[in-house]
């Protein structure tokens, strides 16, 4: 058993008693404080993992698990607050109250495409909740995971932990008994931690990924469109699990759109992409010929190269590429891509547009580029995925007063903000008798009773 499971979860039952509002606020300021100490060295790993630039990694790394935390410690008092809740008619005669409380000890793992922001967020949700959390950083950005573990020995030895490596590692952790799993990776692996859940019957929370559409209407911006999408799609070198994977147009924009994103990409990145310092870089030699893979097998089976598709392999290069006529039976329309490389798709009817998102699995997040209202509550109404952009990308991630998760393949459960600290909260009911006359409902059921039982479920079944 895990040296660091036990020692967390050894102190449980005394961290309900003694870590409450100041002592969360403490840790959650001890931990901005220790990311602020490390931030050279957050700056460097990021670049050495993915090749991210400075602002990229300030942008998407830093600047979530800081807003996260000033969130938290603005709300703490209130989310833990003990919530009165009126009685039911029912339930006359008594009062009813939700203490919310620590789940226990917690497992945070944690993937290798933000490794700084998707290992350290969740925690901020822990810390907020009163849990004590082990978490397991992705062994493929190894320069952040040893950040991650340089940054949580600044905070309190019993409270966090960092267990390093690779499967074998995860294999074990989640063989221990846990009283929540927070993960984020891919839809397969996430059935493997739920699996191993289930054995102990610890909660999950499931942030996965999927094949996340756009859909622009007919009087959508284009301009504006290919702007959001370029960011959206291109930032950390496609390898983000809300960016778009696909684009769908009306195909007589088709032209339009294309040459829109062509020059948004020559806007952000300039002619040479692989010469920019705006540009990152694929995480490692195997996904780098996962990509590259798909991209000739695509070409192969008639799909066109719009813009991009030049690679190095040694330089982990991979340059934003847009594919045309690309078919079902291509990799690029059955898997998501998560790299840099967005097939846009002509369509004549929203009908078969929706059909076709409707047939995969649910994404985690699905755009919509349009003006006009009817065409986009269609969208909303006709469809179903984790979230939705209206006219933007991404950003509904740094919105902590909306919750961020999936549904079905997609993910389980939600996270940010009061999210975020449910997830790591029970919220235990307390009932408190005080004059309600429950013996009228205990055997023996006499004549009176049982009419009295009677004219209840009546009136009840009739008000509710």
């Amino acid at each position: 058993m895990s040296a660091a499971f036990e020692r967390l979860a050894a102190g449980a039952i005394a961290r309900r008693r003694s870590f409450g509002l100041k002592e969360r606020r403490a840790a959650l300021e001890a931990l901005r404080a220790a990311i602020g100490a490390h931030e050279s060295a957050i700056l460097a790993a990021l670049k050495a993992d993915l090749g991210k630039p400075e602002a990229e990694t300030r942008l998407t790394e830093i600047l979530p698990i800081q807003s996260e935390i000033s969130h938290t410690l603005r709300h703490l008092r209130g989310w833990m607050r003990v919530r009165r809740v009126r009685p039911t008619l029912a339930m006359l005669g008594t009062r009813a109250r939700i203490r919310p409380e620590p789940k226990g000890t917690a497992l945070i793992i944690a993937p290798w495409n933000y490794p700084l922001s998707l290992a350290l967020g969740p925690l901020v949700s822990a810390l907020a909740a009163g849990c004590a959390a082990v978490i397991k950083p992705s062994e493929l950005a190894p320069a952040t995971a040893g950040v991650v573990a340089r940054i949580v020995a600044d905070l309190p030895a019993d409270l966090v932990a960092v267990e390093q490596g690779g499967v074998e590692t995860a294999s074990a952790l989640l063989a221990l008994p846990f009283d929540h799993i927070f993960f984020t990776g891919s839809p397969e692996v996430g059935r493997v931690v739920m699996a191993a859940a289930a054995k102990t019957l610890a909660s999950v929370t499931l942030e996965l990924g999927g094949k996340s559409p756009v859909v622009i209407g007919p009087g959508a911006d284009l301009a504006r469109a290919a702007r959001m999408i370029a960011w959206g799609k291109f930032a950390n070198a496609g390898q983000t699990c809300i960016a778009p994977d696909h684009v769908f147009v009306p195909r007589a924009q088709e032209g339009a759109l294309i040459a829109a994103l062509r020059a948004e990409i020559t806007r952000m990145y300039g002619a040479e992409p692989k010469a920019s310092g705006s540009f990152a870089r694929i995480i490692n030699a195997r996904h780098f010929a996962r990509l590259a893979g798909l991209v000739d097998e695509a070409r192969l089976k008639g799909a066109e190269v719009a813009v991009g598709g030049t690679a190095d392999a040694q330089a982990r290069y991979l340059a934003p590429t847009i594919l045309t006529r690309t078919s079902a039976e291509m990799g690029v329309e059955q898997t998501e891509l998560f790299g840099p490389i967005l097939p846009v798709i002509g369509y004549d009817r929203l009908e078969e547009v929706l059909e076709r998102i409707n047939a995969g699995p649910k994404p985690l997040a699905l755009y919509v580029f349009e003006k006009e209202r009817t065409f986009i509550e269609r969208v909303c109404a006709e469809t179903s995925s984790g979230a939705v952009g209206i006219n933007v990308t991404l950003a509904h991630y740094l919105h902590l007063n909306l919750p961020f998760g999936g549904i079905g393949n997609s993910g389980l459960g939600a996270a940010h903000g009061i999210w975020g600290f449910r997830a790591f909260s029970h919220e235990k009911p307390v009932l408190e008798n005080r004059f309600a006359p429950l013996g009228n409902f205990m055997p023996p059921y006499s004549g009176g009773k049982l009419k009295l039982i009677r004219a209840m479920a009546k009136l009840l079944g009739r008000i509710g």
